[in-house]
């Protein structure tokens, strides 16, 4: 088979889903270091993954609406490529699609199809179910006769943004971060739990600093989770870029986080994660290569809001009820720092 001379991948959105992208980028790389990449992605995205080697970006501001597709289809305008990776369901994506002309239109199987997805690919990955999303992306190369074997990342961190996370967190601290916040409010925890693990990381001597981005949602956050404390956090929330939280995170021992990007990226740069999950399946959606710290509620909340077991659930289904991440309790929470923190050696 000749090696493709092009290849575009569309995947906009979101931060972690981005993060699980990287791996396949670098599977295509190593297997065809002559092949043009071509990245669709998001806004917001492009600035954790803008700088990857080797990859051209295009970028898609989805709050433009019509005027950011048509954005996207005039700087690919004259461009054909020799499979175009479809790797992002939703209806808008599936219309941005149809304006990037390619030979193979590489999309899902059926059964994760949606929004007319099947209309505008021609090709699909492998049917399989109990997948984590990493692997579900990675397939995308198969179609091209190729496997994803290998799972890295390295996503650049410039100079500038390792230091500012030195000045921040100097020195060899243990060091907790806590990004409470999930976009998706029925994953977020209460303010007062998270409060109470925090206190007790710093009874333990750990450094603890709150990290987020500066929407209201995550403001308000952080104010009801410093109230509850009885010792202060150091707060970033808001302060920080995506590559400065990237840098944090690398020096950071362990994360704290419900389902969403910071703790993909937290993965990504090796860092453990305390995953908090009760509405998603950390099998399908957790941090990809270690999941031992999580805590998983999911069956239990599958119990109890749909009445069956989890295993009975369709793959990737959402428990996004009121009250579910209640199921979590703060001492599950600790029982899990205190297991990482001694697998860490830091106890």
């Amino acid at each position: 088979m000749t090696d493709p001379a092009s290849i575009c991948l569309l995947r906009t959105s979101a931060i972690g889903d981005v993060t699980h992208v990287v791996p396949l980028i670098r599977t295509l790389q190593k297997a065809w270091p002559a092949t043009d990449l071509t990245w669709v992605v998001g806004k917001l995205e492009r600035r954790l993954v803008g700088d990857l080697p080797g990859v051209e970006f295009i970028t898609f501001d989805k709050r433009a609406g019509w005027a950011g597709m048509r954005a996207v289809h005039e700087a690919l305008r004259g461009c054909r490529f020799d499979a175009l990776l479809q790797m992002q369901v939703a209806l808008r994506s599936n219309l941005l699609s149809l304006g990037i002309k390619a030979d193979r239109r590489i999309g899902y199987d059926r059964a994760r199809s949606k929004d007319l997805h099947g209309l505008v690919i021609n090709q699909r990955i492998p049917a399989r179910s109990g997948e984590h999303v990493l692997d579900a992306i990675g397939s995308f190369c198969e179609p091209l006769g190729l496997r994803q074997t290998e799972v890295r990342w390295d996503i650049p961190i410039p100079d500038e943004a390792q230091a500012w996370a030195t000045t921040r967190l100097p020195g060899a601290t243990p060091t907790l971060l806590v990004s409470p916040t999930s976009s998706h409010t029925l994953r977020n925890w209460r303010a007062e739990r998270y409060a109470a693990v925090i206190d007790h990381a710093m009874d333990r001597g750990w450094r603890v600093a709150l990290v987020g981005g500066p929407s209201p949602l995550e403001r308000t956050m952080a104010d009801a989770i410093l109230a509850s404390c009885r010792q202060a956090p150091l707060d970033l929330t808001g302060k920080d870029t995506l590559k400065q939280l990237l840098a944090m995170l690398r020096r950071a021992h362990l994360l704290l986080s419900p389902d969403s990007g910071p703790m993909h990226m937290a993965n990504a740069v090796g860092t453990r994660v305390l995953g908090l999950h009760a509405a998603s399946n950390p099998d399908r959606s957790g941090p990809y290569s270690d999941r031992r710290w999580c805590v998983d509620k999911y069956d239990a909340a599958a119990r109890k809001y749909l009445g069956k077991p989890a295993s009975e659930l369709a793959w990737g289904s959402k428990i996004e009820r009121p009250g579910v991440m209640d199921l979590i309790s703060v001492d599950e929470v600790i029982e899990r720092f205190e297991a990482a923190a001694r697998d860490l050696g830091l106890m």
